[in-house]
């Protein structure tokens, strides 16, 4: 009767068990966005989320609370690889800075897969982001049509370092002088991802150029600066702005004619192919070195 009771008893420890070794086993990647307060990322980690549910992952999301954040961005990716994730799927937020440590994981067999804004580093499985240079393309011909071919416009630049939005500025200036000669950018200043400076920037650039035409602002805090700094002073409809991602209140300014047209991204598709890629490599596959997903445009009334 001992000897039955034991076994049971054995059995069902056995049983008990056996989800907990199923979990350990589950592979862990690592999710490393710029941060973590904005819409677009908060989108992101949507897609971030499915992709771990429809793979069967496990995903750890951590990101610093800001985008000009550098040297937090490094001690998280650091962090991650001295927890030995199995994967890594990486935002930039600055493209210089995280060589060392992409270089350090991938030589521990950790893939890193760099996502929305790119690093330096050729030492990457797969690169996935929205195609920067033709939105920033694209805005300059909505600008274009927003000013009639002719004018003074203005650049609203995000931060230094960050590949994704510095690719959308060249896109936009490059397509300008290319296509629209008569059109001039006779000013430049940087949001550096934060609503409150990048409405005083667009403030300077205003008083600064009494004859301005138009605005684009390369992301979501800056575009959000802008249209507040427009509105603020009675310019809606007068001074155009185009404006490149989405928020709550950037769309409710579409609405109300605040704004041109935005260009948007698909960020929660984003998300879903960083993690998606890193399984694919686990997995033996190849993932594309690169893929580059279409923006699109929103024309506001």
């Amino acid at each position: 009767m001992a000897a039955g009771r034991l076994a049971s008893f054995v059995i069902a420890l056995a049983l008990l068990a056996a989800p907990a070794c199923h979990r350990e086993k589950r592979r862990v990647i690592g999710v490393v966005p710029k941060a973590t307060s904005h819409l677009f990322w908060v989108t992101v980690e949507e897609g971030v989320q499915k992709a771990a549910k429809d793979f069967n992952v496990e995903v750890s999301w951590q990101g610093a609370p800001s985008e000009t954040d550098y040297a937090r961005q490094v001690q998280i990716v650091e962090s991650m690889i001295n927890r030995h994730v199995d994967g890594l799927a990486i935002a930039a937020t600055e493209r210089n800075i995280l060589g060392t440590a992409i270089d350090r994981a991938m030589a521990a067999g950790i893939p890193v897969i760099v996502f929305d804004s790119g690093v330096e580093s050729t030492n990457i499985v797969s690169f996935i982001a929205t195609n920067n240079y033709e939105g920033g393309a694209m805005a300059a011909r909505e600008i274009a049509k927003a000013v009639g071919g002719v004018g003074n416009v203005a650049l609203m630049m995000h931060a230094p370092g960050s590949t994704s939005t510095m690719d959308r500025e060249k896109g936009f200036e490059e397509t300008l002088t290319k296509e629209f000669p008569s059109i001039k950018i006779v000013a430049r200043q940087y949001s550096m991802s934060d609503r409150a400076k990048g409405r005083a920037a667009a403030e300077n650039m205003l008083t600064a150029n009494p004859q301005l035409g138009a605005i684009f602002a390369s992301a979501e805090p800056g575009s959000v600066g802008a249209s507040l700094a427009i509105q603020a002073r009675g310019l809606a409809g007068k001074v155009k702005l185009v404006t490149f991602d989405s928020s709550e209140s950037l769309l409710e300014d579409c609405k109300k004619g605040v704004l041109s047209a935005m260009l948007v991204q698909d960020p929660q598709r984003i998300g879903y192919e960083a993690v998606k890629a890193v399984v694919e490599k686990l997995d033996g596959k190849n993932p594309p070195a690169r893929l580059d997903l279409p923006p699109r445009v929103n024309s506001c009334p």
